[in-house]
């Protein structure tokens, strides 16, 4: 037995109680020193490193709203943009049919004043012509009328009495 308490004494595993007691004072000493001073150190990184993943995340929320916000203003501007475009279409259309009716509008003018012109040219030449030819068939008449009156008709006043009654007998 004496054998069996040596070779109890002498096992490696069990730890002898001094070792035991040192170890635990130890122990207990560098948990309180690590609780201390190395624990709030670790608590206080992880609270800043919570906080700056927190205000990362509230940035980028905020940035996400803002460019949802620019987003839709541009949304508005383009749409807006597109009225305008629309509209200015809408009244270059109807100014352009405007020009168009006013053009319309002078051509007529032009061509009915061309035509009263021409129209008034025509009348006065052929007045011209009626007396042109009256003068003529005056002259003939009164050439005629001496022949066959054997006779000169030098007297104006008679020679405008013979054509007048010519003309009248032709016209009727």
């Amino acid at each position: 037995m004496l054998f069996k308490a040596a070779e109890a004494a002498a096992n490696p595993l069990i730890p002898h109680t001094a070792e035991l007691i040192v170890g635990t004072i130890a122990f207990t000493i560098l948990f309180l020193v690590l609780r201390k001073a190395v624990v709030p150190n670790f608590e206080k990184a992880f609270a800043e490193r919570t906080e700056a993943i927190q205000g990362g995340i509230e940035k980028a929320e905020k940035a996400q709203q803002e460019a949802q916000a620019a987003l839709e203003q541009y949304n508005s501007q383009l749409a807006s943009a597109r009225d305008e475009a629309a509209r200015l279409r809408e009244e270059a259309r109807a100014q352009a049919a405007n020009i168009a009716d006013e053009i319309r509008a002078k051509a007529q003018e032009e061509a009915s004043r061309i035509v009263a012109t021409a129209h008034a040219s025509i009348e006065a030449e052929r007045q011209q012509a009626i007396t042109s030819l009256r003068n003529e068939v005056g002259t003939l008449a009164v050439e005629l009328a001496s022949k066959i009156v054997g006779e000169a008709l030098d007297d104006q006043a008679r020679q405008s009495r013979i054509v007048e009654r010519f003309m009248a007998d032709l016209e009727k």
